[in-house]
């Protein structure tokens, strides 16, 4: 598999599109207005503390109060980063309640590890983690780690003894090797030691001189976390269309990894990068619920509050042998297809995937089979259960940002978010019981009845025979004007 960045970058907005194999994966979007503060290190000050849900509310300066969970305070360790062998190892404090660790106007220190969502204020913790290229340091706790995506057992023994030596020559914390760390030096991990630890004594510096709400610390720029965290040899190329943001990647490209700087190119051709990628066709097709297979099957995705629903069908796909081999061929298709939107739509909790039933048994092994192999390219850790025979795959995928529709959309003013409007024979309906309630004081009064047009145009056909009614019930002259401001719901009536 090759890969390829593709960034477009304008005055107040930079997009990110990752491709795999010439098609788009992931996408990222960072505004200068809206910047993530996933990351970022806040001074903060506890506002209140809720026994009864195991939690704080911290003022960390942003819109709404960010939410502390009492496992946040006790221990900071990223679990997803972490073998199950190296969880149980770092232990945990389940016993320990939200109340013998904080009270209300006590200042912590925290990070931000999930940006507001909807009406939810940011997720912090108060045991910092600071990602570097090879190595997490975790300042808080006293553990060494590998990332459970290393499996070598030669490899991982290596990279532990590295970071414990690491570890007492900078006179403790945390550390756990990234990915990226597998086969690196251990000049390469002290580098990004004495990097990272640098900055945590920045950090608590500025902490002991300002008042909380305070930012203390920010996460570098989109482009800038996207290298440090995948740039590696399987990036063929990495493309963009402004000069500035193309210097700045050369020379943090140079800094990385010098021998991928070659592979760093500067579009100058007018059209814009990801219209020459097909990227923002794309992406109008990702705000879409439908998604069409090249077989002729098409998935159905529908967010709700609770979960995402993933829906499989054949569509126009009758395949040329057994039904059981036309399911499984959509089913296997639509697996890689799921996979793919999810991670590029950034789809986030529990989503729960229905494929087409099968019968047998090696049909279902293969799907799972599908599912895992592609979720391994997914930076966000997830988990799959077992497909049961009725087709139904559940799978779980930490959500850290929005999703890509509320990155890019807002609620319809229309629908007022329902999705759903009333019918114009609904709408219609409505009226006839209005002017009924109001019949007596209309007898005999000409009036104006404003609705919207398809309204009006339903009045003047389909549903004729509510305007006789009416006419007949208020026995006078009733005129109907379209008006194109109101909603379809809404109507008026005026008197003439």
């Amino acid at each position: 598999m090759t890969r390829e960045i593709v960034v477009n970058a304008r005055p107040h907005e930079t997009r990110v599109a990752l491709l795999e194999d010439g098609v788009l994966s992931e996408v990222f979007i960072e505004r200068e207005s809206q910047r993530s503060s996933v990351g970022n290190l806040y001074a903060g000050r506890v506002t209140r503390v809720l026994p009864g849900m195991q939690s704080a509310f911290v003022d960390i300066g942003l819109e709404r109060d960010a939410f502390l969970y009492v496992a946040d305070v006790v221990e900071g360790l990223d679990e997803n980063l972490l073998s199950p062998e190296e969880q149980a190892q770092s232990g945990n404090h389940k016993n320990t309640r939200i109340e013998e660790k904080l009270h209300p106007g006590q200042e912590v220190l925290v990070q931000v590890v999930k940006e507001p969502l909807g009406q939810k204020g940011a997720r912090i913790t108060s045991h910092a983690s600071l990602p570097g290229r090879y190595v997490v340091f975790m300042p808080t706790v006293e553990h060494v780690g590998v990332s459970r995506k290393i499996t070598e057992d030669d490899e991982r023994r290596r990279l532990k003894t590295i970071l414990k030596e690491v570890r007492a020559e900078r006179g403790g914390g945390g550390f756990i090797a990234r990915t990226a760390g597998q086969g690196r030096s251990r000049e390469d991990f002290e580098r990004d030691a004495r990097y990272l630890t640098k900055i945590w004594d920045e950090v608590r510096a500025r902490a002991s001189r300002e008042r909380p709400p305070v930012l203390l610390h920010r996460e570098p720029s989109l482009v800038e976390r996207l290298l440090r965290d995948i740039l590696n040899e399987d990036i063929a190329k990495i493309s963009l269309d402004n000069e500035r943001e193309f210097q700045k990647t050369l020379d943090l490209v140079n800094q990385l990894q010098p021998e991928l700087a070659p592979r760093v190119r500067l579009h100058s051709k007018r059209e814009s990068l990801f219209e020459e990628q097909g990227v923002a066709a794309e992406l109008e097709r990702a705000l879409g619920p439908r998604v069409s297979l090249a077989s002729g099957g098409y998935i159905v995705i529908n967010p709700t509050e609770a979960l995402v629903a993933i829906d499989v069908n054949t569509g126009s796909f009758v395949g040329k042998k057994k039904l059981e081999d036309t399911i499984v061929q959509t089913n296997l298709e639509a697996a890689k297809e799921i996979v793919r939107q999810i991670r590029l739509r950034d789809l986030g909790g529990i989503i729960v995937v229905d494929f087409i039933d099968m019968e047998e048994r090696k049909s279902r092994k293969s799907i799972m089979g599908v599912l895992e192999e592609e979720l391994k390219r997914d930076r966000a850790p997830s988990k799959i259960l077992q497909v049961s025979e009725f087709g139904l795959v559940v799978i779980t995928r930490k959500r850290v940002k929005q999703s890509l529709d509320r990155t890019l959309c807002q609620p319809c003013p229309y629908c007022t978010g329902s999705g759903m409007v009333k019918n114009v024979s609904t709408v219609c309906a409505e009226i006839y019981d209005e002017i009924q309630k109001l019949a007596g004081d209309l007898r005999g009064t000409p009036f104006l009845l404003r609705v919207n047009p398809d309204v009006a145009r339903a009045l003047a056909k389909e549903e004729a025979s509510v305007l006789r009614d009416l006419t007949t019930l208020v026995g006078s002259e009733i005129r109907v004007q379209g008006d194109p401001l109101l909603h379809q719901e809404q109507f008026d009536v005026v008197g003439l």
